[in-house]
């Protein structure tokens, strides 16, 4: 069995680096959205975002007090001894939260009882796919924040409320954003999961989010063009950073689908905060390493 190469170092720098910064996809839009703003309390608070970007950086700190839930996607397209990493990356969330990257919030859902090093049983949750023909393996780490959860939403359509022209599925989503408000810190990015039964629709929607670049297109061209109207009506909203108003709602749509019954379309709608913690890296059989998440100048 291959030897991926990747050691508990290479593992460490990628959270550290998820812990002090955002991706450079989410940087880019952020400065994007702060150069067109119009609304002046709005252009403050994009630019207050920027500079906390900035400041964590040069003090190494972290870029945001909520640690965020930590999940990590593991793409292969043939054989390799995964043990030492699926070891590494416990071991990582511990150094770090004992160093004071990140501050201990995995607790047991009932009892609430901490650990206090980050964490538990299924923390990290860790996301294996077998790709065919992929001739890399990619690893891409991702802290989303969990007061954005606290506005999604899971539905069951059916095909009369899926509605002509998907207006039922476009209104779920404009309604969501507009009672969501200013809690899942906007501008927020939305990750929407067509499809399969609620589970598969919910893990679709954190995957389209989390491990897309933000500044791609949709491969599927019907999904492309949702996710263009979808940005473009969630930022007509006026809900603005932060909730303050503004031209800037959201910085990306991504959806993702699943086949499903005949008799339903499960949809989830999955908030994701402005502070990005997403890194990711391509490693492939040459050694040759490429880091995600990069802006095409």
């Amino acid at each position: 069995m291959k030897d991926l190469g990747i050691t508990y170092e290479d593992v460490y720098d990628l959270l550290h680096q998820a812990c002090t910064t955002i991706s450079p996809d989410a940087l880019y839009l952020i400065r994007k959205a702060a150069l067109q703003e119009t609304h002046q309390e709005a252009k403050v608070m994009l630019e207050t975002m920027i500079e906390n970007v900035a400041q964590a950086g040069r003090l190494d700190k972290p870029v945001c007090q909520s640690p965020g839930f930590p999940t990590v996607w593991i793409r292969f397209g043939e054989s390799f001894d995964m043990g030492p990493l699926l070891s590494y990356l416990p071991r990582a969330l511990t150094q770090a939260t004992h160093e004071g990257l990140i501050r201990p919030s995995i607790v047991h859902p009932l009892t609430r009882i901490n650990p206090g090093d980050s964490t538990g049983l299924g923390v990290p949750n860790i996301e294996l796919r077998y790709v065919p023909d992929q001739k890399f393996v990619e690893i891409i780490m991702s802290a989303k924040g969990c007061g954005a959860e606290l506005g999604n939403v899971s539905k069951i359509l059916t095909p009369a409320t899926l509605g002509k022209n998907y207006s039922g599925l476009k209104q779920l989503v404009l309604d969501t954003v507009i009672n969501a408000g200013g809690f899942p810190c906007p501008p927020s990015a939305i990750g929407i999961g067509l499809g399969g039964q609620m589970d598969i629709s919910a893990k679709l929607s954190r995957e389209a989010i989390s491990t897309r670049n933000w500044l791609d297109h949709n491969p599927d061209s019907l999904l492309d063009d949702l996710e263009q109207e979808l940005l473009e009506d969630i930022n007509k909203l006026g809900v603005g950073p932060a909730g303050i108003g503004g031209r800037t709602t959201s910085l990306a749509v991504k959806m993702a689908y699943a086949a499903t019954h005949t008799a339903i379309c499960p949809v989830t709608i999955n908030f994701h905060c402005w502070v990005a913690r997403r890194f990711g890296i391509r490693i492939y059989p040459d050694g040759r390493r490429e880091s995600l998440f990069q802006v095409e100048e």
